[in-house]
């Protein structure tokens, strides 16, 4: 394991952020000397409001790996804070999405409920984002998913949701 690598835990710090590793399109980890398919904003020294304006562009693209980053940044810029648990569901649902993408339904539905029910606790709308609707439409999204699954179907086609 790189240096780099071992025990990232906590807070982001200048001298912890995430190494920039070589990704494909939908943000898989590519070996290290591969050459890189997706370039990231540097979330870690943005400010929140930042990732979450990035993260919502992203998700309405429809680039949900990068909105799962975006707002995986955000979370960990909320802590302790009431909207911690608001950043950690929308990067659930860009993860999931993500996964569906890969072709990982399991994954895919699994990641767009937690996403949907953390959500969907808030008042709607919340930092710019109609949770109801996104939350709504999320859990659509994964009980079709589960059903494919189940049924052995290939992924579904799906018309996503935008903030």
């Amino acid at each position: 394991m790189r240096p780099e690598a071992q025990g990232k835990t906590g807070r982001p710090t200048p001298t912890r952020n995430k190494p920039r590793r070589p990704r494909d399109e939908l943000g898989r980890p590519q070996p290290w000397d591969a050459e890189n398919r997706l370039d990231l904003e540097d979330f870690d020294n943005l400010p929140l409001e930042e990732n979450h304006r990035l993260g919502r562009e992203h998700f309405n693209a429809g680039r949900f790996f990068p909105a799962h980053e975006a707002w995986e940044t955000a979370w960990k810029q909320a802590r302790d804070t009431d909207d911690a648990e608001f950043f950690k569901g929308l990067s659930q649902l860009g993860a999931g999405y993500t996964h569906l993408l890969r072709g990982n339904l399991h994954g895919g539905y699994t990641l767009l409920r937690r996403g949907a029910g953390r959500i969907g606790k808030y008042d709607s709308p919340h930092r710019g984002v109609d949770v109801r609707s996104l939350s709504a439409a999320a859990l659509e999204h994964a009980d079709v998913i589960e059903r494919a699954e189940k049924t052995n179907q290939p992924a579904p086609n799906l018309d996503f949701p935008t903030i």
